[in-house]
């Protein structure tokens, strides 16, 4: 890591702009810039997800990701780098094929919630979506990583995933959508 801050404040994006990794300011709403807010969030919650009681399995997984997602966040911050490997999405593969194998098959939509950290993780699917949907937003107009992309999405799907599997080891199950339930 070659800049270290030492000072927090710089009032240089006083104005509306932000500094980007390769020393080119942008504005702070630019794709780019809330695409890097959408990928921070989403590693935030990871961080919260974490406070939780997890296997220590699921805890080693969540915690390799924040790692890959700050990487991603390098990418984005740095235009045209990329941080992330070709073999990174299939290693979120792998984790979805095996905590898919202990879950029943889905006959029917379900709805987040459940136990706590379910709940958190199905939250933080959605908010992996979104930062999907800002990435490839962002790469319509300037150069993205395609393994980035193929990381949120497979990530989002992992999430989901585990987000079935912690109801279940937790001692519960799938929270079931009940069509028209209120009508």
């Amino acid at each position: 890591m070659g800049h270290r801050l030492s000072k927090i404040y710089t009032r240089t994006g006083d104005a509306g702009t932000t500094g980007l990794g390769d020393g080119s300011r942008t504005a702070k709403d630019s794709a780019r810039i809330t695409a890097m807010g959408d990928v921070d969030e989403l590693n935030s919650l990871l961080g919260v997800i974490l406070c939780e009681d997890l296997p220590a399995d699921v805890r080693e997984l969540f915690t390799g990701i924040q790692h890959d997602l700050f990487d991603l966040g390098g990418e984005l911050c740095i235009p045209g780098s990329a941080l992330l490997k070709a073999t990174q999405p299939a290693r979120l593969e792998a984790a979805i094929d095996h905590y898919n194998a202990d879950l029943g098959p889905l006959k029917e939509f379900i709805l987040p919630g459940g136990n706590r950290a379910a709940a958190l993780t199905h939250l933080a699917r959605t908010v992996c979506r979104r930062a999907e949907r800002m990435t490839v937003a962002l790469a319509t107009a300037e150069p993205v990583s395609d393994v980035g992309r193929q990381y949120l999405n497979r990530l989002s799907d992992l999430l989901f995933v585990l987000g079935r599997w912690l109801n279940k080891a937790g001692g519960g199950g799938d929270v079931l959508w009940q069509k028209g339930r209120n009508a």
